[in-house]
């Protein structure tokens, strides 16, 4: 099974950007970003540089897939739709994570946790587990759970690293505890963001952003006293929050004890602009940690703004719906000037915070809702002509890019949809169908995922 115990999936749930609310919304580099650094001055750490030769010989786990894909490939081939069926072939032997959730005792995510690690090994693979079992996980919507308390979590987090043991894991630990925190008060801000979990009106027991840091530095050091995991905390992603309130968030929690950050997961950004972002927060951590101070992150240049010496300053927000680069002509896809201010700042240091990216479901990026259609298109839910991404690799054309992974298992759905239509228990961007619940199969998305893949999918 693809997640322990079977719990929910992870949805991209609601996030903010600048004064406007969003859920997540989820990226191939290769020369665009290297040339990003190059222009930076941000030259490769000779210890980064020699840990990503090493990687560039890992082979990730192929867990064994969702009961809903061979029943679908039956399906296909019964009808004569060898080529679907074999599209959906390839998309579930392709390297996919492993959730791991609450659900059960304590022993039992021991054991589960450990016949995972115990069976990438035998195999000769990499495993990549998603620790999601944080309390008050996704702020009660459609991935709703997680453990009861800290204690109960801090508990949790211990037997998961007794089945990790001393084998090798990437674990990318609690998707959305970053983006979704309870009552929490960004940075230059004066308000708690939207997540306010009550009980009779006063907040409820811990859900607080004290405790919430809590359980991330602890589950941090935890993790990173295993000998052989590489350890990634959440770091959003790329239209979701700016470089400077993601990275405070990340000090917050611990990042620099831990491998770097992950980015994309659930969702749908282009490859390029993950890493663009990425390769910001990697530079706004070191410039902030090695250079000035954390109070300072509000001045690290973002994507809401790309003003700057290359374009006199004019600067506007980077638009999700196109891959960024330091040439574009577009205004909005035009990184130039936030790759020069980097180079300013940083001035030859180099960053060494890495990241990975899902590229699970954005193969053709994010899906641009129609205008004026929807009174909230949930873009991040279950979104129409998506296609399969990059497949899992290590090589990456990114000193900073450590891999990129399908986190999200595709084909599996977000949740049940209703594009926020009152009263509305239907999906009208497939047809007025109600959707499978978040986690269940998702048959004809998983179909448009395999037909539209970039690049394609073969056997």
């Amino acid at each position: 099974m693809r997640r322990l115990h079977h719990p929910p999936s992870a949805t991209a749930p609601t996030g903010q950007v600048p004064s406007h609310r969003h859920r997540r919304r989820p990226a191939v580099l290769g020369a665009l970003v290297a040339g990003a650094l190059a222009l930076s001055g941000l030259a490769t750490a000779p210890a980064a540089q020699a840990r990503a030769d090493h990687d560039r010989s890992t082979a990730f786990y192929v867990p064994p897939p969702d009961p809903g894909a061979p029943a679908q490939i039956k399906a296909l081939r019964k009808a004569g739709a060898r080529a679907d069926a074999a599209r959906i072939e390839a998309m579930i032997e392709t390297p996919q994570a492993v959730w791991v959730n609450g659900g059960t005792s304590d022993a039992r995510t021991r054991a589960d946790v450990a016949a995972v690690v115990r069976r990438a090994a035998a195999k000769r693979t990499v495993p990549v587990l998603v620790l999601y079992n944080i309390p008050y996980r996704d702020c009660a919507q459609y991935s709703s759970g997680g453990a009861s308390n800290a204690a109960e979590y801090a508990s949790w987090v211990r037997a998961v690293a007794k089945g990790i043991g001393g084998r090798r894991a990437v674990v990318l630990l609690e998707p959305d505890s970053l983006g979704i925190i309870p009552w929490y008060t960004p940075v230059g801000q004066s308000a708690p963001e939207w997540c306010q979990p009550q009980v009779d009106g006063a907040p409820a027991p811990e859900a607080d952003p004290q405790t919430r840091f809590a359980e991330l530095n602890d589950a941090v050091d935890v993790l990173t006293a295993l000998p052989r995991v590489d350890l990634y905390l959440d770091g959003t992603h790329s239209g979701w929050l700016n470089v400077g309130d993601i990275t405070d968030r990340l000090l917050k929690a611990g990042v620099e004890r831990a491998d770097g950050f992950y980015l994309n997961v659930s969702n749908y950004q282009y490859t390029v602009n993950s890493q663009f972002y990425g390769t910001w927060i990697s530079s706004c951590l070191a410039w902030v940690t090695r250079v000035t101070t954390p109070a300072s992150v509000g001045d690290c240049p973002n994507q809401y703004w790309n003003g700057g010496p290359t374009n006199g300053f004019n600067g506007v927000a980077l638009s999700k719906y196109g891959e960024w680069s330091d040439t574009a002509t577009q205004a909005d896809l035009d990184t130039a000037s936030i790759t020069a201010r980097y180079a300013t700042m940083l001035a030859g240091l180099t960053p060494t915070a890495r990241f990975v990216v899902d590229t699970s479901r954005n193969g053709l990026g994010p899906w641009e809702p129609p205008a004026g259609v929807y009174p909230d298109p949930q873009d991040w839910c279950n979104p129409t002509g998506r296609g399969l991404g990059p497949r899992p690799t290590t090589r990456t054309g990114n000193p900073l890019a450590a891999a990129l992974l399908w986190v999200k298992i595709p084909g599996e759905s977000d949740g049940q949809c209703n594009r926020g239509v009152a009263g509305s228990t239907t999906d009208p961007e497939w047809g007025g169908i109600v959707d499978p619940a978040a986690g269940e199969w998702f048959g004809a998305m998983a179909l448009q995922l395999a037909r539209n893949a970039v690049p394609p999918l073969h056997r």
